[in-house]
């Protein structure tokens, strides 16, 4: 059996790993059991009831953290023309055509984010295979493809987050940093879960939400209770 860490046997004297703790409160344990000597991120796990194999299942989509997420995005634009003076005017941190599609190509992955006009899809959509697998390549549904560079760079910057299903029905996104306040992170959280739930699709049946779970990059999972997670609460002061 693998010998548990010191963070992990710690956490386990702060609060019960099996109980489901309200939204707020998980999110405080996060925050407390934090230990690491950098600023980390605080993380959703949400799996949802969903057959991503099907297509009008697959929940992908982007939402802008009210609070943002503490750091600054580095964002690369395909584009052309007066779409690339205004995607760099906006504050991309590299743009370009053909010629930073063959960049990629020759290994740089050097950002967080991508962003295409539409009419450079058929050259991005060479980097499918690189860019794919490490949620990068840009989609419609997540509004990362578009004319409208410079309010989308500029919504990336301040804390857009795209999200979708992987393989086991689950949406994986980051919240915040645990400097954040809990409040901070609360309100970011619940406008991505707000989203999913405005989000399911028709032809699921039964539960949708069916577990919750919040941590920070290197802390333990907080369990989180998943009826009426839609509910808003208002933070103590």
């Amino acid at each position: 059996m693998a010998k548990r860490g010191k963070r992990l046997v710690a956490a386990d004297e702060k609060f019960d790993r099996q109980k489901k703790y309200r939204l707020i409160e998980a999110l405080g344990l996060v925050k407390e059991n934090a230990s690491a000597k950098f600023d980390e991120s605080v993380e959703i796990a949400v799996r949802l009831g969903v057959n991503p194999t099907k297509a009008d299942q697959m929940i992908r989509g982007a939402v802008t953290m009210p609070k943002g997420l503490g750091k600054s995005k580095r964002v690369v634009v395909i584009a052309k023309g007066d779409k690339a003076v205004e995607a760099k005017e906006a504050g991309a941190d590299e743009v370009g055509a053909e010629d930073l599609v063959a960049k990629i190509q020759g290994g740089w992955l050097e950002f967080d984010s991508m962003v295409s006009t539409p009419d450079m899809m058929g050259q991005v959509g060479k980097l499918g295979k690189v860019l794919g697998p490490r949620g990068l390549m840009p989609n419609p549904k997540s509004g990362t493809v578009t004319f409208d560079l410079a309010r989308t760079v500029k919504e990336i910057k301040a804390g857009k987050v795209e999200f979708r299903t992987d393989k086991g029905g689950v949406i994986h996104a980051a919240v915040g940093k645990v400097r954040f306040s809990v409040e901070d992170l609360y309100e970011n959280t619940m406008e991505l879960v707000d989203l999913l739930l405005k989000m399911k699709p028709a032809t699921v049946k039964g539960t949708y939400v069916k577990s919750v779970t919040v941590s920070s990059t290197m802390g333990p999972g907080v369990r989180v209770e998943t009826l009426n997670i839609g509910a808003k609460v208002v933070p103590a002061a």
